[in-house]
Parts: structure tokens; C-alpha cells; sequence
């Protein structure tokens, strides 16, 4: 079984692309304002993800990285290191994506763009989609994404929020306004006709094209309803979590509750070496990382938790800030 990663990104500091995002926007982004361009902004965490791919998936033969006409920092030096150890590290521009779609170009929503990564040139049936703030911190095997050719999902069964009296009462009107990453999952869920649903987190998310390319075939109206934004709109469904729940429905996937994660937004001094303990403590039972909105913190904090990477990764990240 051949298994594929691919990693959406953006390089938010190129002033072409700035000025285009903001073209389309009302309201422009104010780009000195960590706060108010937080969404697009990274430290080149793209680098750190494909460099662990390559130390900890060895079984990942091809890493696609879809982006809107932008090249990583690093990335041939990446594409060698990567073709001396058989793997084809590939760039796939918004446009091959989007061939006979090109109405819905430009496009700034990473919900839409996942919508059509089943599109890639010659990727496999089983692929591992990574947001470009995903890391693995530990040796992974071709079973902690697939069991017997059929997706290994991690997450939990929740109830819908209108389900919960308190939640229902506080968010009744919230939802009716505004984009929550919550409120998507639950209404891509509520779709396939579930009446609650399973919950996703921060990890790498195992795929099948097959899965999806079914589903838009037989529903072509849906995949142009949710082409059509070109920022995120809490009318669109999350593909992961469609996928998901098409699976599940179907009987083809297996789940745990076993996150295997070390994850965070939150940068106090005490919750950085709060996650860092519990997550030596699990030793390689914890395999994935995701470091949220990392440019948002002191340097001093970013210089920490990048040495406790490059420990993991034998890499050089800290040094290079």
C-alpha cells in the first residue's frame, strides 16, 4: 500500500501575495498586527513538518506541498535530501488544482483548497493531509494512519451543542453569525444525517481519494457550493470530517481515541513545560505535534520549544531564528 503526504501552506511575509489577499478583502489585513494576520502568518513551520516526514514516515514515498504560486524557504535543498532517500518532495500550484474550476481562483481558504486535494496529479488512493503547523516527534508506521487499507481515524464522539441546554442557550445566536471551526464539523456531520459527531483534533489526517472522488461524482452541486468561498464561510463543510463520517458510515475505517498528540495554542512558561513533560513522559507513544499560531510568541519561548524540536528531529531550527 502506497501512502502520499500532502501539506497545504502559504508564505504570508510575500508582498505580491499580500497585496492580492487584501484586494478581495473588505476589511484589509493589517500585516504589522500579529493579532489581526495570525491566520496567514508562520516561521516556516513547513520546513519542520516536511523535515520530520522524512525522518519518522519513511514509509511516505511522495510529499506534495499545494501552494498559490510560492516556494518554501529551503525547499530544493529539502527536494535533494529528500530524493536521497527515494522520496519525490513536489510542489502543486492552486491552479492544477483547480484546472476546469479556475472561477474560484484566487482563493485565500484552506477549507476550499482541502475540498480539492483529491485532485493532485497521480496521488495515491491513501494519502495523510498535514496542516503546515503539523510535526511528527516519533517513528510512525504505515498502521498508525491505515489498518487493513481503511483510515485509522483519532478523535471522539461528541453531541451536537443544540443538544446541550447550556451550550444551546449561549451559543443559539452566536452560530447564526459567525465562522466556528466547531459549528462546521458539526453541520458537515449533520449532512451525511448523523446526530452527533466524530470529533477531529490536530493531527495528520488519513484520506481516500477514492472516498472523496465517489462522494463529489454523486454530489457535484456540494463540491461547487463549498468552491465557492474564497474566505472561510460557516456555510461550508470540513472535507476531513466529511471523509470521515462517509467511512464510518460505510463501515471502512477503524478509531481510537488515542490522539497521540502534543498540541497547543496557549505559550505561558507554565503550559509550554506542562505539555513538554506529559509528552516525555508518553515517550514514542506520542507521534504527532501541532505548535499553533507559533508566531505569535516571544522569541525567547519560540527558541525553547524549537530546540526541544530539533532534539526530536536531530534538526537545527533554534539556531536558525
Amino acid at each position: 500500500m502506497q501512502i502520499d503526504a500532502v501539506i497545504t501552506w502559504v508564505d504570508s511575509s510575500d508582498e505580491e501575495w499580500r497585496s492580492k489577499i487584501n484586494q478581495y478583502l473588505d476589511k484589509k489585513i493589517n500585516w504589522e498586527d500579529k493579532v489581526d494576520s495570525t491566520r496567514y502568518n508562520s516561521i516556516n513551520e513547513i520546513e519542520i513538518s516536511i523535515t520530520s516526514i522524512l525522518k519518522f514516515a519513511t514509509f511516505i514515498k511522495n510529499i506534495y506541498v499545494v501552494t498559490d504560486n510560492q516556494i518554501p524557504k529551503n525547499f530544493l535543498k529539502l527536494k535533494d535530501k529528500a530524493s536521497d532517500i527515494g522520496v519525490n518532495l513536489e510542489l502543486i500550484d492552486h491552479k492544477i488544482l483547480f484546472k476546469g474550476y479556475e472561477e474560484y481562483l484566487p482563493v485565500f481558504n484552506s477549507q476550499t483548497i482541502e475540498t480539492m486535494l483529491y485532485r493532485i496529479p497521480n496521488l495515491s488512493e491513501h494519502f495523510v493531509y498535514f496542516n503546515d503547523d503539523f510535526f511528527l516527534i516519533n517513528k510512525t508506521n504505515s498502521s498508525d494512519f491505515f489498518k487493513e487499507s481503511y483510515p485509522f481515524l483519532r478523535g471522539n464522539w461528541k453531541e451536537y451543542d443544540e443538544n446541550i441546554w447550556y451550550k444551546r442557550i449561549v451559543n443559539s445566536r452566536k452560530k447564526k453569525r459567525i465562522f466556528n471551526h466547531r459549528y462546521v464539523k458539526e453541520d458537515t456531520a449533520k449532512l451525511l444525517g448523523y446526530e452527533k459527531y466524530y470529533n477531529i483534533h490536530h493531527t495528520p489526517y488519513p484520506l481516500r481519494k477514492s472516498t472523496i472522488q465517489a462522494f463529489f461524482e454523486e454530489n457535484p452541486s456540494l463540491l461547487k457550493r463549498n468552491l465557492k468561498y474564497r474566505f472561510r464561510h460557516k456555510n461550508q463543510f470540513l472535507l476531513q470530517v466529511l471523509a470521515n463520517h462517509i467511512e464510518i458510515k460505510n463501515g471502512t475505517c477503524t478509531l481510537t481515541e488515542d490522539l497521540a498528540l502534543f498540541y497547543t495554542h496557549k505559550y505561558s512558561w507554565f503550559k509550554i513545560l506542562e505539555k513538554i513533560y506529559k509528552t516525555n513522559l508518553r515517550g514514542d507513544k506520542v507521534l504527532f505535534c501541532c505548535l499553533q499560531s507559533l508566531e505569535t510568541i516571544s522569541k525567547s519561548k519560540l527558541k525553547f520549544l524549537l530546540k526541544w524540536v530539533d532534539k526530536k528531529l536531530d534538526s537545527n531550527f533554534a539556531n536558525e531564528l
